[in-house]
């Protein structure tokens, strides 16, 4: 079960990596043009799939009996599902600007 700590810490690492991607896209305070597409494609595109498989995994073991909390500190269960719900957010209201453009 050491896999599920790690994918946790993973999915935490994307999830901020996810903020400052949004951070980045509100406004412009980094000017390495470098890291800021690392930013992005860490936050963004990996993001968008770790974080929702790493929660997957939880909602999985938790209905196979097992308890995800004896493997996984609590505040980074809490973390992810704030990145989670965060994320869902985005893609609603990006979903929404785009049902408003007129072509």
């Amino acid at each position: 079960m050491r896999w599920l700590l790690f994918l946790s810490r993973l999915a935490f690492i994307c999830g901020l990596f996810f903020l400052l991607s949004l951070s980045l896209l509100f406004k412009n305070w980094l000017t390495d043009d470098n890291m800021v597409s690392t930013i992005i494609t860490i936050g963004f595109f990996m993001g968008m799939i770790i974080v929702p498989v790493t929660l997957l995994c939880y909602l999985f073991l938790w209905i196979a009996g097992k308890k995800p909390g004896r493997i996984v500190p609590g505040w980074l269960i809490v973390a992810n599902i704030i990145v989670f719900c965060i994320l869902l957010g985005y893609i609603v209201y990006a979903n929404y600007l785009y049902s408003q453009i007129e072509i």
